[in-house]
């Protein structure tokens, strides 16, 4: 399995949450586990996704979902699980 995790973070507004998951349905990206938080009035919320079946490769995505997180007024990132894993361990 190809799992990325997504994190998504910036004000609070309505429809990121939304946005960002049609964003992955339109793509056949799978999300097999998410967590969100609201904290003074800041949007925070990571995703773990299988991109086995994505139409698009990550980097492709990753532009599009920086695209989208500029219109929404919120920073999207995603990254293949291995190298989130490597940029995160003590």
């Amino acid at each position: 399995m190809k799992k990325s995790i997504i994190t998504v973070v910036g004000k609070d507004t309505v429809g990121i949450i939304a946005k960002v998951c049609t964003y992955l349905a339109d793509n056949d990206v799978n999300i097999l586990d998410i967590s969100q938080t609201i904290v003074d009035e800041y949007f925070n919320m990571m995703m773990i996704v299988d991109c086995n079946s994505a139409k698009k490769d990550v980097s492709s995505m990753a532009d599009d979902l920086d695209s989208l997180g500029k219109n929404i007024g919120v920073d999207i990132r995603i990254q293949h699980e291995d190298i989130f894993n490597n940029m995160h361990r003590i």
